[in-house]
């Protein structure tokens, strides 16, 4: 399945150690990895059946101390959209750039402070990439917003990319999660930010075999596991961590 305008089509992590983060990860979402050269030092790519999914890079001075996953958003046309997106109260923290030769790419930061980025492939690079089918381990299949302010994140989104709103479930004490469609697909979910979380951010949900595997593996690599395994309304189950480094993750599977 081609993304299509509104739709997820890469993640990043940027990370201080992209030596250390490779095992961690191919161990637990069975990627397999190529480095190759760009302007800023090697850029690692994260493939799945040989096609490239994700991308790893060193954590650039401008993004702060922190390591962290980023998910771009594909847009028709990407300075137009960063003037959109500024309009609606998000700001433009970098670009637009081009990648010669792959895409043209912004950083930009939604109004209640959750960065994301916008990219469009540069001619003669869109519609040519095949993508695993939903469900690949290695895929993303969740995208999760935990946000100050559900409302205004909500309008925000769905009015710039045509996201529709889903099923929502009430949590009790943590709120109301609200499920949000892509193109008529389930694809994530926006919740209040739990209150020991600093700022508003999106969090990624990286399929896997099994959950129990998963965090045998997420532990004996050195990572840390917040929550789970837990299972989920539809019969998933997540985890939710930390990787060895200190960016946050997820992991989501079909079986326990």
């Amino acid at each position: 399945m081609t993304p299509s305008h509104g739709s997820f089509g890469w993640y990043e992590l940027m990370t201080t150690d992209t030596d250390a983060a490779k095992p961690f990860y191919t161990s637990l979402t069975g990627w397999t990895t190529q480095d190759m050269p760009s302007p800023d030092g090697t850029y690692t790519v994260c493939n799945v059946g040989g096609v490239g999914v994700a991308g790893m890079m060193k954590l650039p001075p401008e993004a702060g101390p922190m390591p962290a996953w980023v998910g771009y958003i594909l847009v028709d046309d990407v300075d137009a959209y960063a003037e959109k997106i500024v309009a609606a109260g998000g700001l433009l923290h970098k670009g637009p750039i081009d990648v010669p030769g792959m895409l043209r790419f912004a950083v930009m930061i939604d109004p209640q402070g959750a960065p994301f980025l916008i990219f469009k492939p540069l001619p003669g690079m869109d519609g040519t990439r095949p993508t695993p089918a939903p469900g690949t381990p290695g895929t993303v299949g969740w995208h999760e917003l935990c946000t100050s302010d559900m409302d205004a994140a909500w309008e925000f989104y769905s009015s710039l990319f045509g996201w529709t709103k889903g099923d929502a479930m009430d949590m009790g004490e943590m709120g109301t999660y609200q499920m949000f469609n892509i193109g008529e697909i389930p694809s994530g979910g926006i919740m209040k930010r739990p209150p020991n979380m600093p700022a508003s951010f999106w969090n990624y949900y990286i399929q896997v075999e099994a959950a129990d595997a998963a965090a045998k593996t997420i532990t004996d690599g050195g990572g840390k596991i917040f929550h789970g395994p837990a299972s989920v309304p539809g019969g998933s189950w997540i985890i939710q961590g930390m990787d060895p480094q200190g960016a946050m993750f997820a992991v989501v599977s079909s079986k326990r």
